[in-house]
């Protein structure tokens, strides 16, 4: 017998990953389909006094609801009772621990869109959450699988890495400060190539751009750069041993959220989580400590 796709539900449609999502994985002959499971229940949620969040809500409800055949239904629990797998995507970080707490203790794996949430001790206390309630849990920006990136780390020709220089746009929304926006991205591809063990971040910004340097516990340095004026697209160096990689985010015509989904999906059918906790809450803790050298000028540790 064929086996059945899992019943995914979903928590915030106010991001386009909601119709990006249901298309990869509703349309088998989409091009980069995602097969084996199926969006069947929702709950739109929404940040009033957050306006991209707000204002995008009943587009995509429409769609999932119109295009999609998804239930659109009035309660957390409700998707939690429906699914077997949880995709909360919500794109305000403020409301993710609250939305988790709501739902974890119904024992379904949960992936949990960018940002994780905004401050570390929260991302902490998420964590702990679904250790206690054995859930698989996994947070992350799509750009950390986009296929450019993933094809430089994979080449290790010239040696070991020893530094990254990453840059890409960097809009401030007041609800999300300073790099929990869109500077995520370019955080997340700092840590897909170096890994955990930041120990120090410098920060400094203007009207138009904002420039992170960071350091690692074995003396590996890192840049940030956040742009608000020119270049508007995502890009990186990787410093090796013997060489360095231009990373070219668009080189692959494959969408980034396609190879992210198909890592959720490998958790939710079954593998391990594909980062490492203790990395994800690392992530936040680099950009509410670069966030606070960018208000002071100072050197924070984290």
């Amino acid at each position: 017998m064929a086996k059945q796709p899992l019943k995914l539900g979903m928590i915030g449609l106010d991001t386009s990953h909601v119709v990006a999502f249901a298309d990869l994985l509703h349309n088998s002959s989409h091009e980069y389909h995602v097969p084996g499971a199926q969006i069947v229940v929702a709950y739109p949620g929404g940040s009033p006094d957050f306006e991209l969040s707000i204002s995008r809500v009943e587009g995509f409800t429409t769609k999932l609801k119109e295009e999609h055949g998804v239930q659109i239904v009035d309660s957390l629990e409700a998707v939690a009772e429906q699914s077997d797998a949880i995709l909360l995507e919500s794109v305000d970080g403020r409301v993710h621990l609250e939305q988790l707490q709501a739902v974890v203790g119904y024992g379904k794996p949960i992936f949990i869109d960018k940002p994780l949430t905004l401050s570390s001790a929260s991302a902490q206390e998420m964590y702990d959450l679904a250790e206690k309630h054995n859930v698989p849990l996994m947070s992350a920006s799509a750009v950390r699988y986009a296929e450019g990136l993933q094809e430089v780390l994979a080449n290790g020709e010239s040696g070991g890495i020893i530094g990254m220089d990453v840059y890409g746009p960097m809009a401030i929304q007041p609800t999300q400060p300073g790099l929990f926006w869109y500077g995520i991205h370019t955080v997340e591809m700092l840590y897909a190539a170096l890994g955990r063990g930041c120990v120090s971040v410098s920060s400094t910004h203007n009207d138009d751009h904002d420039l992170v340097v960071a350091e690692w516990s074995d003396g590996r340095v890192a840049t940030l750069r956040g742009n608000r004026k020119g270049n508007n697209q995502f890009g990186a160096l990787v410093h090796r041993e013997k060489a360095t990689q231009f990373v070219d985010v668009y080189a692959n015509p494959k969408p980034y959220y396609a190879s992210l989904l198909e890592k959720v999906m490998g958790m939710f059918t079954g593998g391990e989580v594909p980062i490492d906790p203790k990395e994800s809450i690392e992530v936040i803790r680099f950009i509410e400590a670069a966030n606070e050298s960018r208000e002071t000028g100072k050197k924070v540790y984290l």
